[in-house]
């Protein structure tokens, strides 16, 4: 006998607030959420991306916002959540995935030589944003005693040579992480993160990966190979693996998890 099988959406009837929305793993992150039943928020430090992601999400049938928001302008960043309070109810999950360009904060540059100037760049512009975000929308989740805040890090905040300043950023957000979750449960509000690897999709890697080329002499083909090769699976993430596992952890199927770092990254590193 044939049936029928109907599943529900993950995030069905949710409210999402996606930060840096306009980049790879951000845009990713949208659709999956739209596409499990989320009605998002996007925002972005300039429109034109986040409103063609939201025009996309539209064109799929899904429900999206696009906004222009400065995630270091903490005055910025309030009166958005406030008013997408005021818009929708709630504000069930809270990602941010600004950050710089890695050629800024001197990856592939040995900290030996890294300037203290480029080692600092994450700690005023990537940390604090995170910061000013996740509290600003904690505050609305304890008022409404729920809600769930993601991070996304990467494996070079478990150490990763010539990544200092990147690196040390990144633990410094998943300690962010496990003292927010520790601050936020009580009021249920989950804190989760994901590690990624390296999802060539991404600006970061393409970057990474012209270095390794100029740096080498070999093809981009070789290197994407060789990062490869690095990970027990034998395989790089996507953005697409990354955004449905944040969609998972950001679901009512993942209540018992805060306060935890998912390693997602094929096996480059192990926890």
């Amino acid at each position: 006998m044939k049936t029928t099988s109907t599943s529900t959406p993950l995030l069905k009837n949710k409210h999402a607030v996606i930060f840096g929305a306009g980049g790879a793993i951000g845009q990713a992150m949208a659709k999956e959420f739209a596409v499990q039943g989320a009605t998002v928020f996007l925002s972005g430090r300039t429109l034109g991306a986040v409103s063609e992601v939201a025009a996309d999400i539209h064109q799929d049938g899904g429900i999206a916002y696009a906004a222009q928001v400065d995630a270091l302008d903490e005055q910025a960043v309030n009166a958005y959540l406030d008013r997408v309070v005021q818009e929708a109810g709630s504000i069930d999950i809270l990602l941010n995935m600004m950050g710089p360009q890695a050629k800024d904060y001197g990856n592939s540059t040995s900290t030996m030589e890294l300037p203290l100037g480029q080692f600092l760049l994450p700690f005023s512009t990537l940390v604090p944003s995170q910061f000013i975000t996740a509290r600003a929308a904690a505050r609305h989740m304890v008022q409404q005693q729920g809600g769930v805040i993601l991070f996304v890090t990467a494996i070079p905040g478990r150490g990763f040579a010539n990544a200092a300043a990147i690196g040390s950023a990144f633990g410094a957000i998943e300690s962010l992480l496990r003292c927010l979750a520790t601050d936020l449960g009580r009021a249920g509000v989950r804190v989760v993160g994901i590690r990624a690897g390296a999802m060539v999709e991404t600006r970061t890697i393409q970057q990474s990966v012209e270095n390794a080329v100029q740096r080498l002499g070999v093809s981009k083909e070789q290197v994407v190979s060789m990062f490869e090769q690095r990970t027990l699976l034998g395989r790089l993430p996507t953005v697409a693996d990354t955004a449905r596992l944040a969609a998972y952890l950001a679901s009512d199927g993942a209540r018992t998890i805060t306060g935890a770092i998912v390693n997602a990254s094929s096996g480059s590193v192990i926890d």
